[in-house]
């Protein structure tokens, strides 16, 4: 090779190497702008394309909670029933973040630790059990003014996630009632006290302490405001009932009673104050129907005159039947002998109560949510339901309840992170 041919190899190297230089240099330029641009530790969405953005990952919609696993059918309305594991302080938060949710839950309600400075264990037998082996369901260790603090909480956030025609029923027992009570008047109203429920939860016991025997606990019902649900709950009478409260028979055999024409209290001016076939109410009362209405029923053999002249109205016992018996405000519903979890409440208790205060496809809420019975009785009676619970056995018993109800609806479970 001459000299020639090797002097220009050399340069075209060289002028190659120059202009590996001048990438190089360029693209150090370059990485030492960006590089002044991004803070480390930080990510810089300026530099993502447009494509990018859309590809970004969405914070979670409840959290601090993440969904674990979904349940069940579809329903029409792609509503999707919501099971959450943790705190429901956390939970509730977050609820009331939710647009579907906040202020539009028709019913609560919550059987929440009674502040009894108790561990409740769950056996391997199904009954509650306070073996040392056994696993902790959960902790009753909340106690005195910390106690009512940890509840005031959490039922100043279930007011606001309930709706205008919300109501809530907090199952409580006899020692902490009347503190309960307080506060609820507090967070609530008391013009919303709407019913102390006393509950017959067992049989009647001979416990040798100096007192009498405890055989019920309390549900206090409160309304958010005077515009709540109420589907007057109705029992069925027993024969016994009829018999005692329908003693008189007519001569087609048909049973019946008699019933007052007349109310408490005067009308000054209203045709109810007026005489009727020659007899005025009696003093401090009013008839129940203006005169002309009398003289209907009268026609159609609907009331009963006495010897003396005194009429009252004919009710008969058929009437009753097919009208039920209004429920009061004693419920006999026994906790069951052989509990799937501690504290585990009557399943037909639960009904009665969401039939109450809850239609159809409205959102029934339990936070304290246990054994899951209210869910059970929520969806059985095709309500949407949440489900709140820091206790993992608590979770792993609604989910097993809940899976064994046949065409269940579709549910998530949330767990917090």
């Amino acid at each position: 090779m001459g000299d020639k041919e090797i002097k220009s190899q050399r340069k075209i190297k060289r002028q190659s190497l120059k202009g590996v230089y001048r990438q190089n240099r360029r693209l150090k330029d370059k990485i030492k702008k960006v590089s002044e641009k991004v803070e480390i530790g930080k990510f810089d969405t300026t530099a993502l394309t447009e494509k990018e953005k859309a590809l970004k990952i969405p914070e979670p919609r409840f959290a601090p909670f993440r969904e674990v696993k979904s349940f069940g059918e579809g329903r029409l309305d792609g509503w999707v029933n919501m099971l959450f594991l943790g705190d429901n302080l956390q939970a509730l938060r977050c609820l009331l973040k939710e647009p579907s949710i906040a202020g539009k839950v028709s019913l609560v309600y919550i059987d929440p630790p009674f502040g009894t400075n108790q561990e409740f264990k769950s056996g391997v037998s199904r009954t509650v059990s306070k073996s040392r082996g056994d696993e902790t369901a959960y902790q009753d260790k909340i106690v005195g003014k910390e106690y009512i603090e940890f509840l005031r909480k959490r039922l100043m956030l279930l007011k606001e996630i309930l709706s205008d025609k919300g109501s809530i029923y907090v199952h409580i027992d006899w020692k902490m009632c009347h503190y309960v009570k307080v506060l609820m008047d507090e967070i609530f109203g008391q013009e919303n006290f709407i019913n102390n429920i006393t509950r017959i939860k067992c049989n009647p016991k001979s416990f040798k302490r100096k007192a009498y025997g405890n055989m019920t606990d309390a549900i206090l019902f409160y309304s958010k405001t005077d515009n709540y649900i109420w589907n007057d709950p109705r029992e069925e009478f027993t024969e016994e009932q009829i018999q005692t409260l329908f003693p008189k028979v007519d001569k087609r055999g048909r049973r019946y009673t008699t019933l007052p024409l007349h109310a408490p209290g005067e009308t000054l001016n209203g045709p109810t104050g007026k005489p009727w076939r020659g007899r005025l109410p009696p003093k401090g009362s009013h008839w129940q129907n203006p005169p002309e209405e009398l003289d209907k029923l009268d026609a159609q053999g609907l009331i009963e005159w006495s010897p003396t002249g005194n009429p009252r109205r004919i009710y008969y016992a058929d009437e009753a039947r097919k009208k039920g018996k209004k429920r009061q405000d004693i419920w006999e519903f026994k906790d069951p002998p052989y509990p799937s979890y501690p504290t585990e409440k009557n399943l037909e208790m639960l009904k009665v109560i969401v039939e109450a205060s809850s239609n159809p496809d409205d959102i029934v809420l339990d936070c304290f949510v246990g054994s899951g019975t209210t869910l059970v009785a929520a969806e059985e009676l095709g309500r949407r339901w949440i489900g709140i619970d820091n206790s993992k056995i608590a979770v792993d018993v609604v989910q097993k309840r809940l899976l064994a109800i046949k065409r269940l609806s579709a549910f998530k479970l949330y767990k917090e992170v």
